[in-house]
């Protein structure tokens, strides 16, 4: 089982998913609040069990209703996926990943891990 942990940063509050291993796999964005990060939490409990996958990676892609994971490539030519919301918002984020496989694997990986993960501070 994974869990969320909420911690402070120099400019608000965030959140990571850790796996059971601890692997961050994925984060949030910066809060002004610890209630407004909750929130976020909850909203990945919601959407990440549901998401459609839409990889705009692959030649041609078919835009997917929200709430989804959206694969991409960054600057630096590796994979990532961003979490959004159904009203659109970008709820989680991923790191990069050098191959394609690793950054489904990390959607799955949210996916299990989300939905009964514990909420703890750092």
């Amino acid at each position: 089982m994974g869990k969320f942990v909420i911690r402070e940063t120099a400019t608000g509050i965030k959140f990571d998913l850790k796996a059971t291993n601890g692997e961050v796999i994925a984060t949030s964005e910066v809060y002004k609040s610890e209630a407004a990060c909750k929130n976020g939490v909850q909203s990945v409990i919601n959407n990440a069990p549901i998401a459609n996958l839409e990889d705009q990676t692959a030649e041609g892609f078919e835009t997917q209703k929200n709430p989804k994971f959206e694969v991409y490539t960054d600057k630096a030519g590796e994979f990532r996926f961003r979490l959004k919301a159904k009203n659109g918002e970008i709820i989680a984020t991923s790191e990069g990943y050098k191959a394609k496989p690793s950054c489904l694997n990390g959607i799955e990986s949210v996916r299990k891990n989300a939905v009964d993960s514990k909420i703890e501070k750092a």
